[in-house]
């Protein structure tokens, strides 16, 4: 339990979609006051709906009565703008206002909350499991102790990375925001090319499932490079070699990888000025 949460004071979450409902669980999860907690949600979901039953929570319509001390605004980009405007008479000076949509930057947002108090943040979905990680990059009135309070809350979710440099905070958004979904469809293709080797559909999908899980439960028990586990899986001259050799070659995963994510930064970038 983080003794940190237990003394933020109020939160106020609006915008409690997947993304939403999965950091809400972790703060509560972590110690946070299931009183301490206010959710702003016009439609909501199962999930929330669970999340709600589960701790005892009420859930709001929309935004009124207590000023919290940490505002986070989990709304698309395309209506963030709207949101944060109708959020102005429960943004105090005291508030620390949070973004977690993607393009939105630090002048934006303070300009539409009418507080520097502000800070941009990118988690991404293994969130939902306390394997997340999430990068931040705060404002020019951003306290030390805000940054204690976003510590607390984001790390009940998992890893935490701080940024001085706005400006990479789209490059992290287009690695570890949405990094996941290029490892989901690497095992997609990994199963595919199975399947084409002949294995049954089922065996294919449990051999590249299994296959990237347990790699990447050898990355988080050790200290070893990915690149020292690669060598150590890779006899000289054997299959593993040959395989690496398509992968590695030209043009491979490497330079396939860089084109995939500069797509997404640009994406990023765009929705940033819709």
């Amino acid at each position: 339990m983080n003794a940190a949460l237990s003394k933020i004071g109020p939160v106020m979450l609006v915008g409690a979609g997947k993304m939403g409902v999965a950091l809400a669980r972790g703060w509560l999860d972590a110690g946070l006051p299931p009183n301490n907690l206010i959710i702003v949600h016009p439609r909501p979901g199962e999930a929330l709906l669970d999340l709600a039953e589960d701790y005892g929570l009420t859930l709001n319509s929309e935004a009124s009565g207590l000023t919290p001390n940490v505002l986070v605004v989990g709304v698309k980009p395309q209506v963030m703008d709207e949101v944060l405007e109708s959020l102005a008479p429960v943004i105090a000076p005291h508030t620390l206002v949070v973004s977690i949509a993607a393009g939105i930057d630090l002048a934006r947002l303070a300009s539409k909350a009418g507080t520097q108090r502000v800070m941009r943040t990118m988690p991404n979905t293994p969130v939902q499991v306390r394997k997340g990680i999430t990068g931040v990059v705060p404002g020019s009135d951003v306290t030390a102790e805000d940054r204690v309070s976003m510590d607390a809350l984001l790390s009940a979710s998992g890893m935490v990375v701080w940024l001085e440099d706005e400006a990479q905070l789209d490059g992290l958004t287009a690695v570890s925001g949405s990094g996941p979904a290029y490892i989901f469809h690497m095992v997609e293709a990994l199963a595919a090319a199975g399947k084409r080797q002949g294995l049954p559909d089922e065996i294919a999908e449990q051999l590249a499932r299994g296959t990237v899980i347990g790699a990447a439960a050898l990355m988080d028990a050790g200290t070893l490079s990915p690149t020292v586990l690669r060598e150590n899986v890779t006899s000289p001259k054997g299959a593993t070699a040959a395989g690496l050799a398509v992968l590695m070659g030209e043009p491979g995963l490497t330079d396939l990888m860089d084109r995939t994510v500069s797509a997404t930064r640009k994406r990023t970038e765009e929705l940033g000025r819709i």
